[in-house]
C-alpha cells in the first residue's frame, strides 16, 4: 500500500463524516423540523458514533489484522451512509408515533447516524496504527501529529463542504449518494487488483444511483441551503407551500384575496379596517414563504410600496412557479429581514413578522433591540403584526414576546381565531398587534372563508396566568426562545 493513503484515507473518512453531519441536518428536517433540538440531537449522535467508533478503532487494531478490519468498516461506513436516508424515510412515521417528540427526534437520529458515525471513527484509530507500524521509532510523534491534523483538517473540509456545495447544489439523496461513493473510494486505495476494480466500480454505480434516482428518493420538491420545499394540491386551483415539515401559505390562483389562513385573514382585517380604501402607503413583510398577503394586498392596493425580505431565492423561485406569485409586483430582498430592515429607511405604515417555523424561530427577530429597529422605522400611525404559534393556557413565549414589545409600544394586543379557544390545554396561533394605538374593539367578525371570528385576549390577564419566573424581556444578549416553546410546546403537539 503506498504511504500516502493511509493519511489520505484518515482525511476522507473525517471529511465523509462531518459532511454526512451537515446533510443530517436538511435530511431530517422534513420529519421533525429544523430547530434547535433538532441540532442537538445530529451532533450529539455524531459525536457518540465517534467516540464509540474511537474505542472500537483501537481494540479492532489490538486483535491484529488491522488492514483487513480497516477495509471492512470503510466498506460499512459507506453501506451505513447509504442506507440512511431510507431508514429515515421507513422509520419516521412509526417513530414520530411510539415516542414523545423530543425523544423521537433523538431516536430518528440514532437510528440513522450512530452507525455511520461509529464507523468513522474507527478509521483513524485503524490507520493511525499502521501508519505507526511502518514508521520507525523516531517518527512515531510526527506520524501521531500528522494523522491528528489531517483528520482535523478533514472535518474541516466536510463541513465546508456538507454546507456550501453538497445541499445547495445537490440536494440530500445525491449528498448521501457522493459520501458513500467517497468511502468506497478510500478503501480502494488500500487494495490493488480485482478488488481495486470493484470497489471503483461499486463507488460509481453509487454515485450514479444518486443522480439518477435521488430526486425520486427525495421528499422535497426541491431542496436549497435552507429548506427542503415542497407544494401540494388542496383543490383545483389552491396550492400549499410547505418548507421543510410545515405549511407557509396556502394560495388560490383565481382569488388572491381568498385568504385560506387565519392568521393572515386578521392581519388583512385589520390593516383594511385601519388604513381603508387606500391602504398603507408602504409596508415590509418578514418572510414571504408563498407570499400570500403580499400578493393580496399588491391586488387589493396596486399603489402601495410593499417590500419582502425572504432569506431564501429558492422559496421565491417556488412561489412563482407553482404559486402564482408575480414577485414583480413588489420589492424583494433576499436577505436576513433584520438586515434588510436595516437598510430601509421607510417609513412603513405596516410591518408584518412571518418568519416563523413552529418552534424555530430566530431569536434575532424577537428581541427588544430589532423591535426599536422596527418602531423606528414605523409611521406615528403605523402597525406590527406577527404570528406565533405557542400554548393556548400557558404561553411562556407570547407573554415573553409582549413584554419585550412592550419596551417600545404602547399598545400590545394577543387575538386569537374563535374557534381555537377552548377549555383545553393545546397549541394555537397566537396574533400579536402592536402600535401606538390600539384597537376599539375586542371582537373581529370578517365575511369570508366560513364568516370567521377573532376575540382579543386579555393581556394583563394572561401575565398573571404565566408567573414572572417563566416570562422575560428578550434582547439580543438573551432571547432563549427554544427554553421558552420547545418542550411544553412539543408535548402539546404529540398530545395532539
Amino acid at each position: 500500500m503506498n504511504r500516502l493513503a493511509l493519511p489520505l484515507i484518515v482525511t476522507i473518512a473525517s471529511a465523509a463524516s462531518m459532511a454526512l453531519e451537515i446533510v443530517a441536518g436538511r435530511m431530517i428536517a422534513p420529519y421533525v423540523g429544523m430547530s434547535l433540538y433538532t441540532w442537538t440531537a445530529v451532533i450529539a449522535v455524531v459525536l457518540a458514533g465517534l467516540a464509540v467508533g474511537h474505542w472500537l478503532g483501537g481494540v479492532l487494531a489490538d486483535r491484529g489484522a488491522a488492514r483487513a478490519w480497516l477495509l471492512r468498516v470503510l466498506i460499512a461506513g459507506a453501506v451505513t451512509a447509504f442506507a440512511s436516508q431510507f431508514l429515515l424515510r421507513w422509520l419516521s412515521a412509526p417513530g414520530l408515533e411510539a415516542f414523545a417528540p423530543v425523544m423521537a427526534v433523538l431516536v430518528l437520529t440514532g437510528v440513522a447516524f450512530f452507525l455511520p458515525s461509529l464507523f468513522a471513527g474507527a478509521v483513524s484509530p485503524l490507520a493511525t496504527f499502521l501508519a505507526l507500524e511502518a514508521a520507525g521509532p523516531d517518527a512515531q510523534g510526527r506520524v501521531l501529529g500528522r494523522m491528528f491534523a489531517l483528520g482535523a483538517a478533514g472535518a474541516i473540509g466536510g463541513v465546508l463542504l456538507g454546507g456550501l456545495v453538497l445541499i445547495p447544489w445537490l440536494g440530500s439523496a445525491l449528498s448521501v449518494a457522493v459520501i458513500a461513493a467517497a468511502y468506497l473510494l478510500a478503501a480502494a486505495l488500500m487494495v490493488a487488483g480485482a478488488m481495486r476494480a470493484a470497489l471503483l466500480v461499486l463507488s460509481a454505480l453509487v454515485g450514479f444511483s444518486g443522480v439518477a434516482f435521488g430526486a425520486s428518493w427525495s421528499v422535497c420538491e426541491r431542496e436549497s441551503a435552507y429548506f427542503c420545499i415542497r407544494t401540494d394540491t388542496l383543490a383545483p386551483g389552491v396550492r400549499v407551500l410547505a418548507l421543510d415539515h410545515l405549511a407557509h401559505g396556502i394560495n388560490d390562483r383565481d382569488d388572491p384575496l381568498r385568504l385560506h389562513s387565519p392568521y393572515i385573514a386578521l392581519i388583512d382585517e385589520v390593516a383594511r379596517r385601519r388604513f381603508g380604501e387606500a391602504g398603507p402607503r408602504a409596508a415590509f413583510f418578514i418572510g414571504g414563504g408563498a407570499y400570500t398577503l403580499p400578493r393580496a394586498w399588491a391586488t387589493r392596493w396596486p399603489d402601495s410600496a410593499l417590500t419582502v425580505a425572504e432569506i431564501d431565492p429558492a422559496v421565491t423561485a417556488v412561489a412563482g412557479d407553482a404559486l402564482w406569485v408575480d414577485a414583480a409586483q413588489f420589492t424583494v430582498r433576499h436577505a436576513d429581514a433584520r438586515s434588510a430592515l436595516r437598510g430601509e429607511a421607510g417609513p412603513f405604515d405596516v410591518v408584518v413578522g412571518d418568519a416563523f417555523a413552529d418552534v424555530s424561530i430566530p431569536p434575532h427577530l424577537v428581541t427588544a433591540e430589532f423591535y426599536e429597529e422596527i418602531a423606528a422605522r414605523l409611521s406615528p400611525d403605523g402597525l406590527y403584526a406577527m404570528n406565533v404559534v405557542d400554548l393556548l393556557r400557558h404561553p411562556r413565549f407570547v407573554t415573553s414576546l409582549a413584554m419585550t414589545l412592550r419596551q417600545e409600544f404602547d399598545s400590545v394586543e394577543l387575538w386569537l381565531d374563535e374557534s381555537e379557544v377552548s377549555a383545553d390545554e393545546k397549541r394555537v396561533t397566537w396574533i400579536v398587534l402592536a402600535a401606538a394605538q390600539g384597537s376599539a374593539v375586542g371582537v373581529i367578525e370578517a365575511d369570508d372563508i366560513g364568516g370567521r371570528r377573532w376575540v382579543r385576549v386579555d393581556l394583563d390577564g394572561m401575565l398573571r396566568v404565566v408567573a414572572a419566573s417563566e416570562r422575560m424581556v428578550l434582547t439580543d444578549d438573551h432571547a432563549p426562545v427554544a427554553r421558552l416553546l420547545g418542550p411544553l410546546l412539543l408535548e402539546q403537539r404529540f398530545a395532539e
